[in-house]
């Protein structure tokens, strides 16, 4: 292996928020989505050369980065997109709640699916839009849509925006085009503006599958939709805070930016230059990063569901895994478990309780010590 993933660095002593969270306890942190990987060697070049120039002054979005960030993704997504379509942004989340000011009036419904990442289900409340749900239901060993609820559930709203995470942040579905289609036949026949957050669309981990963005699906989709994505997850450089939004409609693309005048800030230097090496030079670590995260997912799902009370779906995309918790009998999993030495995300911050997500982006050791410590858990909640 070129990169070594299984000794990552040390983060006890470091700033690490994911770390930080339970210093002084016996606590593994397996929450926030926050690999604990060091980032690609052809990134931490780039930014070690951007500061040896000595001025961080205020950038400017370059030519050579907007080429970068075009070729990466038709490199790695078969996506064909045109430079001035990209709008950068500090983060996926201040992307999702500009959609938001751009959807309908006051009171008017943003459709989204718990569970699902937590500040989208805030978003719509940010700016005094109503939260439609739809919860994803668990079929045929996999999660989907409700297609039979979404359809009762219709007649009795006033949807303006369709909220979409693609791949999908906890339960690490990667869409089909069906699945997809359908969304959209939805959209248009309803006139919904679409804002999918595609920030995992680099992580599919199972070969089986392929990420599909919905505004790719054709024109007349592409025109009523905003795609957000970032090399954040994908390069793990979250704290870098540098992100974008592809949006084809030049109408569209404008009310965006005005709805973002004076609040939202300009990507920092130091992003827009790991940015460019990411999607430039990024591909030979993540190529070698997914069969390792690849792995570590089976090793969730056979470990998991050989526990009782516990069961997982495959991970399609993602470093996380969605764990059902419900036929354990605790009402609060996720206190459960961190009692017993493993910090888990609660299931009821996505709209679901009874589940934990799991972060894998770890080392094999410390993942195998985090599920040694759950299945203590278990056999002994279970053996009382």
């Amino acid at each position: 292996m070129p990169y070594d993933f299984n000794n990552p660095p040390d983060r006890r002593q470091s700033d690490s928020l994911k770390w930080q969270r339970y210093a002084g306890h016996d606590i593994l942190p397996m929450w926030v989505a926050d690999m604990d990987f060091a980032a690609s060697p052809v990134i931490l070049e780039a930014l070690q050369q951007r500061i040896a120039h000595g001025v961080l002054g205020y950038p400017q979005h370059s030519s050579s980065l907007r080429e970068a960030v075009v070729e990466g993704i038709a490199r790695d997504h078969d996506w064909r997109i045109e430079p001035d379509w990209i709008v950068w942004l500090p983060g996926v989340v201040q992307g999702f709640n500009l959609a938001c000011r751009l959807a309908g009036e006051t009171g008017d419904g943003v459709l989204s699916f718990p569970p699902i990442y937590p500040p989208m289900l805030h978003a719509p409340e940010n700016h005094r839009r109503r939260l439609i749900r739809s919860h994803l239901i668990r079929a045929g060993g996999r999660w989907e849509y409700d297609w039979a609820g979404l359809d009762a559930l219709l007649p009795a709203t006033d949807i303006r925006l369709l909220l979409l995470c693609n791949p999908h942040n906890p339960v690490g579905r990667v869409w089909s085009r069906e699945e997809l289609t359908r969304l959209a036949w939805h959209a248009e026949h309803h006139d919904w503006l679409i804002c999918s957050d595609d920030i995992h669309c680099g992580l599919v981990i199972d070969p089986a599958h392929r990420y599909i963005p919905i505004a790719a699906l054709d024109e007349a989709i592409a025109q009523r939709t905003i795609t957000l994505m970032a090399p954040s997850k994908t390069w793990n450089i979250p704290g870098l805070g540098c992100a974008f939004a592809i949006i084809p409609n030049a109408s569209l693309r404008r009310q965006y930016l005005a709805a973002g005048r004076g609040l939202i800030p300009e990507v920092n230097v130091l992003g827009l230059a790991a940015a460019e090496a990411a999607y430039r030079h990024g591909s030979p670590w993540r190529e070698a990063l997914l069969p390792y995260l690849h792995a570590n997912a089976q090793h969730i799902h056979r470990s998991i569901n050989a526990l009782p009370g516990l069961s997982c779906t495959p991970v399609e995309s993602t470093y996380l895994a969605w764990i059902d918790c419900r036929e354990l009998g605790k009402n609060n999993p996720c206190e459960f478990f961190e009692a017993h030495g493993v910090g888990l995300s609660d299931g009821r911050a996505f709209g679901m309780e009874g589940f934990v997500r799991l972060n894998f982006g770890c080392s094999r050791a410390l993942l195998d010590e985090a599920l040694q410590r759950i299945s203590h858990a278990v056999r002994t909640e279970q053996a009382v």
